[in-house]
C-alpha cells in the first residue's frame, strides 16, 4: 500500500520516514519529496508497505502524530492525476504561441 505522508518537518529524511513505519511493519520505500531547483524537503513523502494491514495501522497511529514538533498527516495515496499537455490558450482563439 502507498501512504502519503505530509506537514514533515523539512529536516526530516527518507531514513527517519522509514524508520516512523518500520514498527508497524515491513517498509519497501520511504521517499520525502524534495524540491528540484533547492534540493530540500518539500514537507511531504511516500512510504510503501506491502502489508496492506500493517499499513492500515500505521495510518491509523500515526495519523495526527507529533513528529520534530509538527503533526503529521498520514493517509493512503491517491495515483496520481494525470496532468494535461500545459499549453496555454488565448480567450481570443488567436494564439501567438
Amino acid at each position: 500500500m502507498n501512504i502519503y505522508v505530509s506537514n514533515l518537518s523539512f529536516a526530516v529524511q527518507d531514513e527517519d520516514l522509514r524508520g516512523f513505519f518500520a514498527e508497524y511493519g515491513e517498509v519497501t520505500s520511504a521517499k520525502v519529496i524534495l524540491d528540484k531547483f533547492t534540493n530540500r524537503s518539500r514537507g511531504f513523502g511516500f512510504v510503501e508497505m506491502p502489508d496492506k494491514i500493517a499499513a492500515q495501522k500505521a495510518i491509523k497511529e500515526l495519523d495526527g502524530a507529533t513528529v520534530d514538533g509538527r503533526a503529521i498527516k498520514v493517509n493512503e495515496a491517491k495515483p496520481r492525476e494525470e496532468r494535461g499537455n500545459n499549453k496555454r490558450s488565448s480567450y481570443s482563439g488567436n494564439s501567438r504561441w
